[in-house]
Formats: structure tokens, sequence, C-alpha cells
């Protein structure tokens, strides 16, 4: 049994050699690597299975507490099944798992096996989901309904695609048209989606559409805010004179790391200036703008400092508590 398994992970989990056939010496070495690998990946799948779950159920909730029941839809390949829901009286649950059957297809050439795998699993865990639980129905009140159906529904979305999986092919489709036609995956979304705002008008009612393009809205900024990321961060470009001095305060004061490039002058109020000087880069939370702004005023009121928004980082002392000095 332990030889299959040194085996397995040996095929799937230590890089192959190339020329010849793998030296005996440090096998003790190259399968603890693998067994590391192993466990590693067990437990990344692992993750990535309980966010889908967690997804699927937050779906389910909003779907049918909330939109199935007052006859609201969605935007994307859930608006187009509730849609046809609406108008047939079929399962749900059917129609979502034929609505997204030509989407995980595309998905299957245009990202890989890996992210089909775990798209399939996603869409029927949502579809066995909806057919078993019974979730009660909340509320009828229409704005409750569209703000917070949306916002289960997003939160479902949002989940399954951090754990690599997806509820909804309508990006998957975007992907693919916009690769094909040369438009922006947002443009070819916001086309599907008044394609299907439009038919709930005309089918259901105005209201219905109206009500449904507030749930798409809720749902999208929901979606939004767990793809990138709860906190919020922001890269600071400082260039001044004294940056030895504001880059000790940055490590020292307020306990973050920096990063420091070599410049070699550039364009400014004297024209070009052909002085070679340390610009640094740092990475800090929303709330800790104002203290930089500060100490950088104090220091050098003439520093040339640029900040944009980031959406996520991993490593470094970002996601780490401020050292105390």
């Amino acid at each position: 049994m332990r030889s299959r398994l040194q085996q397995f992970i040996a095929n799937n989990f230590l890089p192959q050699r190339r020329n010849g056939p793998a030296r005996p010496d440090g096998s003790q070495y190259k399968t603890a690597k693998g067994l590391y690998r192993f466990r590693k990946a067990i437990l990344q799948h692992s993750k990535d299975a309980v966010l889908i779950l967690i997804g699927v159920f937050s779906a389910g909730f909003g779907l049918k507490s909330f939109l199935l029941s007052n006859k609201f839809i969605d935007g994307g390949a859930t608006g187009i099944s509730l849609l046809i829901g609406a108008l047939t009286n079929k399962p749900l649950s059917l129609i979502i798992l034929l609505i997204n059957i030509p989407f995980i297809l595309i998905g299957y050439r245009q990202i890989g096996k890996g992210f089909t795998i775990k798209a399939i699993f996603a869409i029927l865990a949502l579809a066995i989901c909806l057919l078993v639980v019974d979730y009660p129905v909340v509320t009828h009140d229409k704005l409750l309904v569209a703000v917070f159906g949306g916002f289960f529904l997003g939160a479902g979305i949002g989940f399954a695609v951090r754990g690599g999986g997806v509820l909804d092919g309508t990006e998957i489709l975007a992907i693919y048209l916009s690769r094909k036609t040369g438009a922006t995956i947002g443009d070819v979304i916001l086309v599907i989606n008044v394609f299907i705002f439009a038919s709930a008008a005309y089918f259901l009612s105005i209201d219905s559409a109206l009500y449904s393009m507030l749930t798409y809205l809720s749902a999208s900024k929901t979606v939004d805010f767990l793809i990138e990321g709860i906190e919020e961060y922001t890269g600071v470009t400082i260039i001044s004179p004294k940056n030895r001095e504001i880059g000790r305060i940055i490590t020292e004061k307020m306990g973050r790391g920096i990063t420091v490039y070599k410049s070699a002058g550039g364009f400014g109020k004297r024209g070009y200036v052909q002085e070679d000087q340390e610009v640094i880069f740092t990475v800090i939370t929303r709330l800790e703008i104002s203290r930089l702004r500060h100490e950088i005023e104090l220091i050098d009121p003439h520093a040339f400092v640029v900040m944009h928004s980031i959406k996520d980082t991993r490593g470094g002392m970002i996601k780490k508590r401020p050292l105390k000095h």
C-alpha cells in the first residue's frame, strides 16, 4: 500500500527528469517533498470544496427564500434559468443544469480541466441543493427581496469563484466572445444582461424587470466584494531626496515593509535632472493612509507620492500585525 502511494506521489507531484531515469541519491528527500506537495494539494482542494459548498447553500438560500417565490430574476445564466422557470414552471434545478452545460464545455476549452471539474461539482451541488433543501420564504417585500436575494445569491457566486468553481457561466461565455470578437468582457456581459432584463420586462412585467436589475446590482457588488477581498490595500510610491528617512519611518514606526528601487533621474520643475536616487514602494491598508501622509509631510512636504488601489496581496508583511518597537 505504501509503495503504491509513493509511486502515485512520484508520478503526480514530483518533477520528472527529462534525461534518463531518476538517480537513487536523495530518494528520501524526493519522497518527503512529494508527500509535502501531496498534502498541500489535498488541503487546497479541501478548502476549495468547502468554499464551493458554502457558496452553494448561500445561493440556494437567495434563490428559494427570496427570488423564486417573488418571480424576480438575476443577470447571467442564473437570470436566464429563473426567467425560463417563471415562464414554464419547470424545476429550477433541472434548468440550471441544462443552461450551464454549454458554458462548462466552453470553460473546458478556454480555461482547463481543473476548472471544469470544480464547475461541474458546484453546479451539480447547487441543483441538488435546490431540489432537496427546503428553504423557508423569508419575506414578500419587493425591496427586501431584491436587495437580500441579490446579496445571498452574489455571496454564493463569490464563494464558489473563490473556491475555483463557478455557479454562473456567463463570464466564461464573455471571455470566449471577447477573444473571438475583440469586445471587452464587461461589454459582452452588459449586452447579455440587457437582453435578459428586456425579456423580463416583456414576459413578466416592468416592475419585475426593474426590481430584477436591483437584484443584479446587489449580487454583482457582493461578488466583487468577495472576489477582490474584504480588505482594501493601497500601493504607495514615494520619490523624495529624504527617502532613507521616510523608509525608516515606514519600517520602524509603522511596522510595514518597503521595496527600494534605484532611479536614474527624470523630468521635473528644473527640466531633466540626471540624479540617481531611491524610490520607495510600500503597501498599506486604507486605515493607514492618513498616518503615512502625515509622516511624509513632516519629513518632506514636497515629496512626490503616488497611491493606487490593490485588490489583494499575498505574502510579505501587509497581512501581519505591525511590528512594535
